[in-house]
């Protein structure tokens, strides 16, 4: 516990049911545990961890719906509020927040993390955007006290977009926390969606955008000859029609469920019988982990950055190539014929525990 109570805030888009999001409400009850304050700066105060939030932590909403509107209530924010330590997570907030703190003379320390692989990210977005995000890292990042990637991949890919050298940034794993014993009710709940005895269920979780490559796991699931399989889709997103449509292309739609986003999606996880991500790229891979503490086995892409350094070049889950649907395929074919071994899962999942990041964070600080 501190003597004089420091105050850390923690500067987000929102508190939207994603891995970033996530992340840090678990950074922040540690910090709390360890006797600091911890305040959540929102552009806006919305989003599916809200009111989960919000019964811990004190809100500060900015109300700055642009990125335009963000510096001038930042700064106003930092000069009021004058807080011991500002975390800000996912460009363009992490080149914004150190900006506006040496503008009022840092009077902040001020922390920055990426949480994804922004050069694969925004790679479509054209030449103008991509020299903005390079001219921009490459100013807010030097400006920043301390620089955080979730996985090596990530601090390479900031390392080069800012033409910084590698060793100005740290590398901090994600904060997972154990997997908590579901009720009854729940499990019930998750058993009611699966509609179908153990045996065949495969999960994958997340939002259904693009670079999460839902479209690959589907078309894998094809071709798994299985009649009691069935593929749960656990999230939402703009891409949930086109799955759809895929699905009943393919002739699986009977075999193919939605349940739309949980907040806690532990139940589905303990009911499943493997994992899949299928995904082009990760910042880190939070889900992986999730499975892990679940004690299910895991399937993912070999796919920059994070899952390879998770499942440890393959020792506690299986890789296979970005866009190979017949590999993925077989993988899962395999994987559902196999006993895993739940104790080695579990503690592999064990070595992300939020505890663990807290402690990192804090140390780059100096707190």
């Amino acid at each position: 516990m501190n003597s004089v109570t420091k105050t850390i805030s923690i500067l987000l888009p929102d508190l939207r049911g994603g891995g970033a999001e996530r992340v840090n409400i678990s950074l922040a009850h540690e910090f709390t545990a360890l006797g600091y304050e911890v305040e959540f700066v929102l552009m806006q105060a919305q989003g599916d961890f809200l009111k989960e939030v919000e019964q811990s932590f004190a809100i500060v909403d900015l109300a700055a719906p642009r990125v335009r509107n963000l510096p001038f209530a930042l700064v106003k924010y930092i000069c009021k509020r004058r807080p011991a330590v500002l975390i800000a997570a996912m460009w363009p907030l992490t080149v914004i927040a150190p900006i506006c703190a040496t503008l009022v003379g840092n009077r902040v320390k001020v922390l920055i993390s990426e949480h994804g692989m922004l050069s694969n990210q925004y790679i479509a977005w054209g030449f103008v955007h991509n020299a903005m995000l390079k001219l921009s890292t490459c100013l807010g990042y030097r400006l920043a006290h301390k620089r955080v990637g979730v996985s090596m991949g990530v601090a390479q890919d900031m390392a080069a977009l800012s033409w910084m050298r590698p060793t100005s940034f740290d590398v901090i794993y994600n904060p997972v926390p154990a997997a908590v014993t579901p009720s009854n009710d729940a499990i019930k709940v998750a058993e009611k969606w699966w509609g179908v005895p153990p045996g065949g269920r495969i999960l994958t979780v997340g939002n259904m955008k693009a670079v999460k490559n839902h479209p690959l796991l589907l078309r894998a699931f094809a071709r798994v000859n299985r009649a009691d399989g069935r593929l749960m889709f656990l999230g939402d997103g703009e891409g949930r029609d086109a799955l759809l449509t895929l699905a009943d292309d393919l002739g699986v739609t009977d075999r193919v469920i939605f349940p739309g986003f949980h907040r806690d999606p532990t139940p589905f996880y303990e009911t499943a019988d493997l994992f899949v991500l299928s995904s082009n790229s990760e910042g880190f891979g939070n889900v992986l982990v999730e499975a892990l503490s679940c004690g299910i086995p895991v399937i993912s892409t070999d796919c920059p950055s994070g899952p390879a350094e998770i499942l440890d070049g393959g020792r506690f889950g299986q890789l296979v190539p970005v866009g190979d649907v017949e590999a993925l395929a077989l993988a899962m074919s395999s994987a559902l014929n196999l006993k895993p071994n739940f104790n080695d899962l579990k503690l592999r999942a064990a070595d992300f525990a939020p505890q663990i990041a807290a402690g990192k964070y804090l140390d780059l600080l100096s707190l």
